[in-house]
C-alpha cells in the first residue's frame, strides 16, 4: 500500500508565501509523475502543476510566476512552493503522483491540506 502524507497548508495574508509538502512511503518501486491539484469550495478539482520523474513541470496559468513545484526522488517527496499569494488561491490543495507498486501502476492522492489567504 501507498499513502501520500501533506503538509504546509495554513492562513497567510494576500502577498505572503507558503510551502506545501506531499511525501510519498509503502511499497514503492517508482513514482512517475507527481503533481498538486486545487479544490475551492463549490468548484472542480483542477491542476495547478506538475512534475515528470525527470523535472519537467507544468503550471496553470492563473499561478505562472508565482509558484514552484520540485521533488526530492531520493525522499519520494513532492514540494509547491507559493509566494504572491492571492484569495482566490484558497483551496484544498491535494498531491498525486503515479506509482508504481511490485504488482501495478495506479494513481494516489493524499488527503488535500487548506490554504486559505486572507485580503
Amino acid at each position: 500500500q501507498v499513502q501520500l502524507v501533506e503538509s504546509g497548508g495554513g492562513l497567510v495574508q494576500a502577498g505572503g508565501s507558503l510551502r506545501l509538502s506531499c511525501a510519498a512511503s509503502g511499497s514503492i518501486v517508482r513514482i512517475n509523475d507527481m503533481g498538486w491539484y486545487r479544490q475551492a469550495p463549490g468548484k472542480q478539482r483542477v491542476l495547478v502543476a506538475y512534475i515528470t520523474s525527470g523535472g519537467n513541470t507544468n503550471y496553470a496559468d492563473s499561478v505562472k510566476g508565482r509558484f514552484t513545484i520540485s521533488r526530492d526522488n531520493a525522499k519520494n517527496t513532492v514540494y509547491l512552493q507559493m509566494n504572491s499569494l492571492k484569495p482566490e488561491d484558497t483551496a484544498v490543495y491535494y498531491c498525486n503522483a503515479g506509482v508504481l507498486t511490485s504488482r501495478v501502476l495506479k494513481d494516489y492522492w493524499g488527503q488535500g491540506t487548506q490554504v486559505t489567504v486572507s485580503s
